[in-house]
Formats: structure tokens, C-alpha cells, sequence
């Protein structure tokens, strides 16, 4: 592909290809499965780096799931850009690196962002695309609908597999965070309301799941080590359910096949983009500006803000064994979680 098109439809799959010209020693890249589309072909690159060892913890880095939303790759990338500068010269992160994996899929949807579509090139919303129904009522439409590719939050075809690239992204996480005693998972979005926003499962029911004191202990240790963060920290459905999601999906596959022993936890770093729009309505306008800020200061922030965060999730995955609950102390969180999040008296 001519690198000048690529730059002007796809930058952030440019971008990608400048870091893998200059990879350090240490770091592995596949391309999982390639997006054919409008005469192009769109690799989604899946980069792993620190150890193997499947005894030891994981994280995985996740964005571009919806095509619209670019800016959680690029906050993404802002990142992994960072970590394999720091592989040449940091010996600390050397160090973390003999005790964690960490795996990135910075692109999940190429397709539907060389499109400028929150599907990907078949229609199909690729978090409303998993094999798993809302137990309760979901919004009309928003919550996942079957009737038309035409219409916004399209799951696909009853019965149809999911879509290549959501059957990439579970390969990656059975592959690199399953099957380990501690694993944790970050999928990078866009676009609602005026805070940013970590969510947790679920989003199919409004039940609590059952790993809920494990999150609310991270909420813990996280607002000790960042007391001025502005993150509202929630399960996902304490704003809407949904039909489909995957990460509930791959949560509850990983439960089944590891039971309680094993922990996986997956969040959703929800940036609140309605406030851009509040800054500079023009951006009403434009699908585009609905979920990325303009270029210029705003973006320059937003690039930088999530950064705290990402590096927090690798250090508490490296030593999660020094503040996961267990027993009284597990209890304890549990009940304050659901006094939290489900107005549950503790």
C-alpha cells in the first residue's frame, strides 16, 4: 500500500508500522488475521513482550474495536510507544518484564477505521457480536440488534461464528491471559458522556459478578496510589446492558475453564467524549469529532492522561499477589462493593 494513502486513511496503522521498524530484543509480533477492504489489506497486528511463563501473571492491551473511536489507539500507542523506547535504556522495566507478560492488539478493527465506521466492514458492531444474550431488558437498538447491518449496534446473523477479528481477539486472550492464576485485560473506547469512565463487568446482566471484590480492592489500591484521579470507576451496567459484549464473554469462558482459583479481570477504559463536544460543538458536526478530540492541546492531554492508568494495571498485575483479598479481607471488599455500586447495605 502506498505509505502516503496509508498515512492520510490510516495513520494509526502507520504508526504501527513505524514502531516495528525499530523493535528492541525481547518483542514478538504476528498478524493475527488480515481485513481485506476496499482493495486494501489491513493486518491486525498482535505484539507480546515480557515473559512466557504461563505461572506468572498478564495483561493485555486492547483498542480499535470500533472504528469511529481512534483515539484509544493512539492513546494506546502513545503507550506501547513508550515501553519499547524504555526497553533500550530502563533496567526497572527489564525487571517487571522477567515477571509479567504483556501482549497489545492496538488495531482490532482496521477495517471499519480506514472506513470511518464503528462497524467493521461487514456491518457488524464487534461488542455486540458475541455468542451471549442480556439476561434482562436492554435499550431498543443500543443494546444489540439483529435487524439490519444498515442499523447502528448490529450483533450479526443468529447463529452466524463472530466476526474474524472478534475471534481474534478471543484467541489472544485464551492464548496470552488464559490459564494463568492472574490476568488482566484493558479495552480502550470512546465516546460517553462527560468523565472518563472504568468499567467492569458485567454488561449482559445486572447481577454482580463474581469477581467483584477482586475490582473493588484494585479501585482501592488505585485511589491510595492516585487519590486525585478523575476516573468514575463502575460496573457497566449501572448505565445500560447489552446484548453480545466480549468481554463478558471471554470472562465467563475463562471462569468455566479456570474456575475460582484462577482470576481474570477485564476492564473497559471508557473516555468521556461528550465533553470535547461541550468544549467545541463544532465537532457535533462531524462522526469523527463525536468520539476523538481535535487536533491541538486537547489532543495533547487526552494522549497523556490515560498513561498513569495504563502503567498502573502492569504494576498491579506484576505484583498481584500483594494485594488480591482473600479470605475476611475479600469479604470485606465484597460487601463494600455492593453497597458501592448495588446499594446493598454492608
Amino acid at each position: 500500500m502506498h505509505q502516503g494513502l496509508l498515512d492520510q486513511r490510516l495513520p494509526e496503522l502507520a504508526e504501527i508500522n513505524r514502531l516495528l521498524d525499530d523493535l528492541p530484543a525481547g518483542v514478538s509480533v504476528r498478524v493475527a488475521h488480515t481485513v481485506e477492504v476496499d482493495g486494501a489489506a489491513l493486518p491486525i497486528h498482535v505484539l507480546t513482550l515480557g515473559n512466557p511463563d504461563p505461572g506468572l501473571p498478564a495483561i493485555g492491551y486492547f483498542a480499535g474495536v470500533h472504528g469511529l473511536e481512534r483515539i484509544g489507539t493512539q492513546v494506546l500507542l502513545v503507550f506501547l510507544r513508550g515501553l519499547l523506547h524504555r526497553m533500550k535504556w530502563d533496567p526497572m522495566l527489564h525487571r517487571q518484564l522477567e515477571m509479567l507478560r504483556m501482549v497489545f492488539v492496538p488495531l482490532a478493527n482496521p477495517g471499519g477505521m480506514w472506513r470511518n465506521t464503528r462497524s467493521n466492514p461487514a456491518g457488524v458492531d464487534l461488542m455486540r457480536n458475541a455468542p451471549l444474550d442480556a439476561l434482562e431488558q436492554v435499550p431498543f437498538l443500543l443494546g444489540g440488534q439483529r435487524f439490519s447491518a444498515n442499523l447502528p449496534w448490529y450483533r450479526g446473523a443468529l447463529g452466524e461464528p463472530m466476526q474474524p477479528e472478534s475471534q481474534v481477539l478471543e484467541q489472544v486472550v485464551e492464548a496470552e491471559l488464559g490459564g494463568r492464576h492472574f490476568s488482566l485485560a484493558l479495552d480502550c473506547h470512546s465516546g460517553f458522556g462527560t468523565r472518563d469512565r472504568i468499567w467492569f463487568p458485567y454488561a449482559h446482566t445486572a447481577k454482580p459478578f463474581p469477581n467483584l471484590a477482586e475490582f473493588h480492592a484494585l479501585k482501592a489500591l488505585f485511589e491510595l496510589s492516585y487519590p486525585n484521579h478523575n476516573y468514575v470507576i463502575e460496573p457497566q451496567s449501572r448505565q445500560y446492558l447489552a446484548h453480545g459484549d466480549l468481554w463478558d464473554h471471554f470472562y465467563l469462558r475463562a471462569r468455566a475453564d479456570g474456575g475460582a482459583e484462577r482470576v481474570f479481570l477485564p476492564l473497559t477504559l471508557e473516555m468521556g467524549s461528550w465533553l470535547w463536544v461541550k468544549k467545541n460543538p463544532r465537532q457535533l458536526f462531524s462522526r469523527q469529532g463525536l468520539f476523538n478530540p481535535r487536533p491541538g492541546h486537547r489532543m495533547h492531554r487526552i494522549l497523556r492522561r490515560h498513561l498513569i492508568w495504563l502503567d498502573f494495571l502492569a504494576r498491579v498485575a506484576c505484583g498481584w499477589e500483594n494485594w488480591l483479598p482473600h479470605g475476611d479481607a475479600r469479604l470485606r471488599h465484597k460487601k463494600l462493593a455492593l453497597a458501592e455500586w448495588y446499594g446493598r447495605r454492608p
